[in-house]
Parts: C-alpha cells; structure tokens; sequence
C-alpha cells in the first residue's frame, strides 16, 4: 500500500476545494514522483512504469479517465479526481464559455479506461491522433492528482522553457519558501 502523502493532502485541504469520500482515500495515496519514459504500442496501450501501476493498483476505484484538456498534452485522471473536474465545470461561473471549451476538447478525446493486467491504459485513436502519439515514446509526470502524458516533442518543449529560466525561478521560488 502506498504512504500517506500529508504534503499533497495539505494542499489539497489548503486549497479550498470541497472533496467527497472517495476522492479523500485517493488524496491518501502518494503519487510516483518523477519523470518517466513509456511508450504507446501500436493498439494504443502505454505500459506503466512499476511506481505507476502501485499507485493505480492501490486505489480504491480502478475506472480512470484518459483525455486532453488543450489538446496537446494527456492526462490519466483517477475518476474520483475527474468527477471533481465535472463539478467544477458545471459550477464555473466566471467564463462559462472556458469552462465549456475545456469540458468540450475533455469529451471530444476522451474516454474510460482501467488499467490491464499487464499495467497497459488505454488511450483512444482520437486521442492518439490528436496528439501525433500513436505508436510512439511518451514521458510520464503525476501533477495536481492526474498523471500528465507528454509526447517527445511537447517534452523537449518543456524542458528548454524550464531550463532557460532555472536559476531565476529557483530564486523567486526559494524567497517565496521553498526548501
């Protein structure tokens, strides 16, 4: 069973969002951290690193939510974490056209998925079209209770625009309190 994760929980907790039961014992499941390499085979399964089928298999539900919010990059929701999202876009008051676009390009490419026996999910061909990451390697990151699925080139993207400011942005980040 995977540790506690009081961090991720306190800022769940700190962030004024309400949750429900379920999505309490998901925030209790530590997610992997780190980047890591996978690779969509040619049915469109991505095979899971080990430290993201524990954390997978260590939740209560098994029904997850594969899709894309901009159309560029995936996202693996547990779906007590989706069904959160659906609230907040039903509820969305300040931009109800955002909240609609978002929930539209979620919808357009997504779909349910479990993850197999073999730690294989499931992306959907509209979803691997979209991204151009059919058949091909991926990068693996859990951020904010999903799981971000980046193809090479969004990857090496990220890594230029987080490497060209890197020392400036550790040193606003230290000032502001990190450790």
């Amino acid at each position: 069973m995977a540790r506690a994760s009081w961090h991720y929980w306190l800022w769940w907790y700190g962030s004024g969002l309400k949750v429900d039961n379920w999505t309490q014992e998901l925030l209790m499941v530590e997610p992997p951290r780190g980047m890591y390499p996978s690779r969509l085979d040619d049915k469109g399964r991505a095979k899971m690193p080990a430290a993201f089928q524990q954390f997978f298999a260590a939740l209560r539900e098994k029904k997850l939510f594969v899709t894309s919010l901009d159309r560029r990059i995936a996202q693996i929701y547990p779906m007590a974490v989706w069904r959160q999202n659906e609230k907040f876009f039903d509820s969305y008051r300040e931009d109800p056209r955002l909240a609609r676009n978002v929930a539209f390009n979620a919808a357009d490419l997504g779909a349910e998925a479990e993850m197999d026996g073999q730690g294989r999910i499931l992306f959907s061909p509209e979803l691997r079209r979209e991204l151009g990451i059919e058949n091909a390697p991926v990068r693996l990151f859990a951020y904010r209770g999903r799981i971000e699925v980046l193809s090479e080139k969004i990857y090496e993207e990220r890594k230029r625009e987080a490497s060209a400011t890197a020392p400036e942005d550790v040193s606003k980040l230290e000032a502001a309190g990190l450790v």
